[in-house]
């Protein structure tokens, strides 16, 4: 009897055994039979190589004057890094060009005298995005975000440190909108 229960457990071992084996090699057809699927979360076709993104211009007033080059920066950075795209200056198979077309303060969350009880930096880039390898995909959309400061404090005390985060948001919604296709 002992015998048998010592069979019976090596045959369970056996089976999960040859399970485990089983799922392993069918997991790389589970993962390509929806489409191509990338870790980084892009939706790209494996026969899109390159990327080119234009520099970005400044199409209203105010703003630091550098805005457009540090935004043209952080994208190329954001798709080298979430991308296995070669970079190169012009004519990619995907290409992004664009322009600065608000940065704006107003006031946000009034308060009981009619004030603002915070005020709101928003930034606004019209980004046109041509796919050549599927026109389908082309745009021209605007994005924006914004970020607060407090009404007793200026734009010039708050906009290094709201610039930033505002940029990265910026050039997460242009990559989830163009590689990531969402």
């Amino acid at each position: 009897m002992k015998n048998n229960k010592y069979n019976k457990s090596r045959l369970t071992a056996s089976f999960k055994g040859f399970l485990l084996a089983l799922l392993i090699i069918q997991c790389p057809v589970f993962m390509s039979g929806c489409g191509v699927y990338s870790f980084t979360g892009t939706n790209l076709s494996p026969d899109i190589k390159t990327f080119s993104i234009l520099n970005f211009t400044m199409g209203t007033a105010g703003g630091p004057s550098d805005l457009p080059q540090r935004l043209t920066e952080d994208l190329k950075e954001y798709f080298q890094r979430n991308t296995s795209l070669v970079s190169q200056p012009g004519g990619g198979d995907l290409v992004l060009e664009g322009s600065i077309t608000g940065y704006d303060v107003v006031p946000a969350a009034p308060t009981a005298n009619d004030q603002a009880g915070l005020n709101r930096l928003n930034v606004t880039v019209q980004v046109r995005y041509t796919n050549a390898k599927d026109e389908t995909k082309n745009f021209d959309q605007s994005f924006s975000y914004y970020a607060d400061f407090p009404q007793d404090q200026t734009l010039n005390q708050n906009e290094a440190r709201l610039l930033p985060t505002i940029r990265e948001n910026i050039v997460q919604q242009i990559f989830n909108k163009s590689a990531a296709d969402w």
